[in-house]
């Protein structure tokens, strides 16, 4: 695939799915209406505005990351070329789910809106679910051995400290 095609592929999908997850479904559940903020201050919003940005700029980097190192896309429709290794992906190999989910929690502070805490726990299990039934398994077939060395190495949900370096392995871009 090439770049271009890749890049406009990968921005559809963005809006097609984190920006749905992420924005749109919170959007429904709240109307982005702040509830009772005061009697925990200004604090949790705070850190509930860091969540949103820190979320937002982890999905761009994910996202620019499939189309420049894989030459695809996140969408299953238009899978990468190659495995997908370099940048938060030397840190944890879900960070775009991650991703959501801060952005998720982020609004559930920001907006002092518990609903969406519970809302970003039925997202994560069908994250994980996704991940474990379809994702993994199509990343082995796809992969085989490259994909297995990474799982082995990199942790699917809590990052890393240290980034991850596969020490010369084949076919894998460590940028």
């Amino acid at each position: 695939m090439r770049r271009g095609a890749a890049a406009a592929g990968s921005a559809v999908f963005f809006l097609l799915a984190p920006a749905v997850f992420g924005g749109l479904v919170p959007w429904w559940i709240t109307g982005w209406q702040v509830r009772h903020p005061e009697p925990y201050g200004p604090l949790p919003r705070l850190i509930g505005g860091v969540l949103i940005i820190a979320g937002a700029a982890v999905l761009v980097h994910a996202f620019a990351r499939f189309v420049r190192e894989g030459l695809g896309t996140p969408a299953p429709v238009a899978p990468t070329e190659r495995l997908v290794v370099g940048g938060l992906y030397r840190y944890v190999r879900n960070p775009m789910y991650l991703a959501v989910l801060a952005v998720i929690l982020g609004q559930a502070l920001l907006l002092a809106q518990p609903v969406l805490v519970a809302y970003a726990a039925v997202v994560a299990l069908a994250f994980v679910v996704f991940v474990r039934l379809y994702e993994e398994p199509t990343l082995h077939r796809q992969f085989g051995a490259q994909y297995d060395a990474y799982r082995r190495a990199v942790p699917g949900w809590w990052p890393r400290l240290r980034p991850w370096h596969p020490d010369g392995e084949a076919g894998i871009d460590r940028h």
